[in-house]
């Protein structure tokens, strides 16, 4: 019989440093300051000393924060292999192109594993599809799973020369593989395809013991089971970190103890890691602190429908631009700005890319169009349909949704401005990213020679004040 545990991030979104986090509580959302590398280090060493561990790392890591996205990742590796994480998977990673992501991993002290994600000429792996780690006199497998949407929803240049597959076709074919030649007593699956599509693929599988599962950052306070295998799922932003203390007898997993463990203000920060943070944030921390305004109430992407700090992004790119309508997808990272000083960096960390904000003529029908996809990959009643991020955010526009509906029939009214839109009309937007507007859609696609970001900060600095508006957006039936 043997005792480890396994210790769980994902969705740290490169929030190497402590941050305002949201909580879901009886009188409505609150906030504290959570997460940063130096408080993890601090209960990764503490778990260390108290038991044999693996720490594993489900991706969306390397990106994410403007100081992050400006090195191109490489500000993190260092502090990454100090951290303790012992392999990892990806998907935002991969916006710094597959060879970018392949160069960084061999700069990392321990393995990234995708069993998924395959070279578009030759058909190889472009990663190790598992790995294999002695704990407490076990023998440990984890297969990785990469994000299968990157080439399928997110700027061409993050694919390039490269698919991405479900995993379905290998994943249990691996667990039987390694349980055979490997001698494995413990299988853990390393996802990133997100809590409804892992559950999907762990019911046509057979031979995982625990997925740790990533990308839509659920905050699961006790585990899913699929059959035999434990599905634990540990927030974002580095907010949090999930413990999985298993007990294994003759390659069965006969008892187990979970822990969403809250990486909080009141841990105390590892000194020596908060002194690395501090010096690689060095170059930025200038132009981090630049205060812009004074923030009203809270902002913040912690809802699906709508979120306060794109409804202030839109706003500012309706301004800037002089175009009442405006899109942005919905990306679920970015931390809260709290009511108090606003400072350039924590508006550069809702928008790290910097992204050029783009005008774009749409007719009516592709509007309706754009937003029943959206709605689709959002709420697919099947999960590998399902394609990341919240609902579409939007400024200048209304619809009425009926939910349950079937695909391509869920938008029951819309409005562009105060008028109902016809669906032969044309419509000036401006836009953020492809993710917002696909190629395709529309006509007259034109870059505006601005950044989003540079427009947020712009736009705060202006008007010096800012407080929390709520649009309206989407009305269910």
């Amino acid at each position: 019989m043997g005792e480890f545990t396994l210790i769980q991030i994902n969705d740290s979104h490169a929030y190497l440093y402590g941050h305002p986090e949201a909580f879901a509580g009886p009188q409505g959302v609150t906030y504290r300051e959570a997460g940063g590398y130096a408080r993890i280090r601090t209960l990764v060493s503490a778990l260390q000393r108290q038991r044999e561990c693996l720490f594993l790392d489900c991706g969306d890591t390397l990106h994410g924060t403007r100081a992050a996205v400006a090195s191109r990742g490489r500000i993190l590796v260092p502090l990454l292999n100090r951290l303790g994480i012992q392999a990892m998977t990806g998907h935002w990673e991969f916006a710094y192109g597959p060879a970018g992501f392949h160069e960084i991993a061999q700069e990392l002290s321990y393995p990234v594993l995708a069993c998924n994600v395959y070279d578009e000429r030759t058909g190889a792996s472009l990663f190790p599809p598992y790995a294999l780690f002695e704990v407490a006199g076990l023998r440990v497998a984890v297969i990785g799973i990469a994000s299968n949407i990157v080439d399928k929803t997110m700027p061409p240049a993050f694919s390039a020369g490269a698919f991405f597959t479900l995993g379905t076709e290998v994943v249990g074919a691996l667990a039987r593989r390694v349980r055979r030649d490997e001698r494995a007593d413990v299988v853990v699956l390393l996802s990133h395809l997100g809590l409804p599509q892992d559950l999907k693929l762990l019911q046509q599988t057979t031979g995982i013991d625990v997925c740790l599962s990533g990308h839509t950052h659920n905050r699961l306070f006790s585990p899913y089971r699929v059959g035999d295998t434990l599905v634990v799922q540990s927030g974002s932003h580095g907010s949090f970190l999930g413990r999985l203390d298993l007990s294994v007898e003759h390659g069965r997993v006969t008892g187990f103890r979970h822990e969403l463990i809250e990486v909080g203000a009141d841990v105390p920060p590892d000194p020596d890691m908060a002194a690395s943070v501090a010096g690689a944030l060095e170059p930025y921390a200038e132009a981090r602190g630049e205060r812009l305004g004074e923030a009203l109430g809270a902002f913040d992407r912690f809802r699906m429908w709508e979120s306060t700090a794109d409804n202030l992004l839109l706003e500012a790119v309706a301004e800037a631009t002089g175009i009442p309508l405006a899109l942005t997808n919905a990306w679920r990272y970015g931390a809260p700005i709290v009511p108090g000083p606003v400072t350039r960096g924590a508006l550069e960390d809702l928008v790290p890319m910097n992204p050029p904000v783009s005008s774009v003529t749409l007719t009516g029908a592709e509007i309706r169009a754009l937003i029943e996809q959206n709605l689709e990959r959002t709420f697919a009643a099947d999960p590998f349909a399902q394609m990341g991020g919240y609902v579409k955010r939007a400024h200048g526009l209304k619809a009425y949704i009926k939910l349950e509906n079937p695909p391509g029939e869920r938008v029951q009214a819309l409005y562009i401005g105060s008028r109902r839109a016809r669906d032969e009309a044309h419509y000036e937007a401006a836009f953020l990213t492809e993710q917002a507007v696909p190629a395709g859609f529309g006509t007259n696609r034109r870059a505006l020679g601005r950044g989003a970001a540079d427009v947020l900060c712009e736009f705060v600095r202006r008007a010096g004040r800012v407080a929390p508006a709520c649009h309206d957006t989407y009305h269910l039936l």
